[in-house]
């Protein structure tokens, strides 16, 4: 009898794995090239995921739109496709991009079509001149960029490998980006780097007042409080900061969080222990930016201390992120993403 009982249990137990194991099953990646567009398009499951947009017009490569994987977009619109409601601020959020603010005195994060031309010179430009790996069944984008100044000097080749992956219920983009010095190169540590997402409005954290903003170029963004319904996000690191209390601490993640429509959605930014200054800064904030910066010790510590990195022509240096973006019924749990970043850590 008591063989029985166990065989029974064991058969019950059989037949519950592949519905727990089919919910974690990878979904297969299509990457699918533009054949008269510097585009390409990332499908997964067979549903649209994102587009790699390496166009000069943008003056970064971007990944744009990012959906979840039931389909939500989690990025901001504008200036691309502005859709109703949408925050018009800073230009230059651009869906997921990799840019830095001061590069031997050059500024390739503000970069956009709204500076003006008289300007231009104080702005770096990332210009992709060769896509030289597409792999579906691996879901990959290898490609290679020149960070440059106005007249076309390369300061920075850039080598990234962008790795994407999914289930049911989430899509992960993994990116591995070495910067090798044409010439000798500084970054200045400064509040604008270095991976980063702008937001879907519904992500963006409620205020009950106006709040403004001003960057280091002068720029204003007012976040109007109290008459928006529509945000409902919030942080959580790593170190249980939460709110705008995440932006400019430390931690090996940062997740922002919220609901559109009926789902919980979430977007997280994971650290990776060989990434200079880890674990990273988070410059989160509420009105939509959100970017892991380990090259803004300076400004996120009120001046105590700075991190600067130098390299010599023919130097480089590598960072690797990885960014979760979660749908379902309920948050993805702090556990759960130590898990992640476990896992995560040990990636080369």
């Amino acid at each position: 009898m008591k063989f029985l009982l166990q065989a029974f249990a064991f058969m019950c137990l059989s037949m519950a794995i592949p519905a727990a194991v089919s919910a974690q099953e990878k979904e297969t990646v299509q990457i699918i090239k533009s054949a008269n567009q510097k585009k390409i398009d990332v499908v997964i499951g067979g549903k649209p995921f994102t587009s790699f947009l390496y166009t000069d017009s943008l003056e970064k490569p971007v990944l744009y739109p990012v959906y979840a994987a039931n389909g939500t977009i989690v990025t901001r619109g504008f200036p691309l496709n502005t859709q109703p409601g949408d925050p018009t601020d800073h230009p230059h959020h651009v869906g997921v991009w990799f840019t830095f603010e001061n590069v031997n005195g050059l500024d390739f994060w503000n970069n956009s079509y709204a500076i003006p031309a008289e300007k231009k010179q104080s702005y770096g430009w990332i210009r992709t001149d060769n896509v030289y790996k597409i792999s579906s069944p691996n879901g990959i984008i290898a490609y290679h960029a020149n960070w440059t100044n106005q007249q076309k000097k390369v300061l920075l080749e850039e080598s990234t490998t962008l790795q994407f992956s999914g289930t049911a219920h989430q899509r992960i983009i993994d990116r591995t980006t070495t910067l090798k010095a044409d010439t000798s190169v500084l970054f200045t540590d400064a509040k604008d780097g270095l991976y980063g997402i702008r937001l879907a409005h519904a992500l963006q954290i409620p205020t009950e007042k106006d709040e403004e903003f001003k960057d280091d170029k002068g720029n204003v963004t007012i976040v109007k409080g109290g008459t928006d319904k529509i945000p409902n996000g919030n942080y959580i690191t790593s170190e249980g900061k939460t709110g705008d209390s995440a932006w400019s601490t430390r931690g090996r993640w940062c997740k922002i969080f919220g609901k559109i429509g009926n789902d919980s959605i979430s977007v997280t930014i994971i650290d990776h222990p060989k990434n200079p200054n880890y674990p990273t800064f988070w410059h989160a904030r509420g009105y939509g930016l959100f970017a892991a910066n380990p090259l803004g010790e300076k400004i996120f510590t009120n001046g105590k201390s700075s991190k600067n990195i130098h390299l010599n022509k023919g130097e480089s240096v590598t960072f690797r992120f990885r960014m979760v973006i979660d749908n379902g019924d309920k948050n993805i749990s702090s556990e759960e993403l130590n898990e992640v970043a476990d896992e995560f850590a040990k990636k080369k």
